[in-house]
């Protein structure tokens, strides 16, 4: 009985923790995105959750995701800085033009309570044909990551 009862509070502690992470949509087992526009969506869902891991994921170079080419502890700390800046309730992905090198820029309005800044968001495409943001065009945001 008592090995049931343990049973039950470790089941019970496991599904109360799986309740409580946020679901980013971005799997721990890919990296990159299929497109620029999806690679905006899932950065932005990453900082949204507050999911540095995912972040990492979808951050990146034309070498590969941040969690491979940034400095282990470098990478969490500018992770951090990004996630105030692109804090946000909503978001809108208002254009995609070509850039320098392959690159796609989005322009992307990001909205916190009454605030409402757009800025600049650099796609390059990296190993395996896959998306990362390279860049994000953070001035623009300082009044965002000021109101969180």
């Amino acid at each position: 009985m008592k090995r049931l009862a343990a049973v039950l509070v470790f089941l019970v502690a496991c599904s109360s923790a799986a309740q409580q992470q946020p679901s980013t949509g971005v799997s721990t087992n890919v990296v990159g995105a299929d497109s620029p526009r999806q690679a905006v969506q899932q950065f932005l869902a990453a900082a949204h959750a507050q999911d540095l891991k995912a972040m990492a994921l979808i951050w990146g170079t034309n070498d590969g995701p941040a969690r491979d080419v940034v400095d282990h502890s470098q990478l969490e700390k500018r992770e951090m800085i990004m996630e105030c800046y692109v804090t946000h309730d909503s978001y809108a992905v208002l254009s995609e033009v070509s850039g320098e090198k392959g690159s796609r820029v989005l322009s992307v309005t990001l909205t916190k309570g009454r605030l409402a800044r757009e800025s600049k968001f650099t796609a390059v495409k990296g190993r395996g044909d896959r998306w990362f943001i390279q860049d994000v065009e953070l001035p623009p945001l300082k009044d965002l990551c000021a109101a969180s």
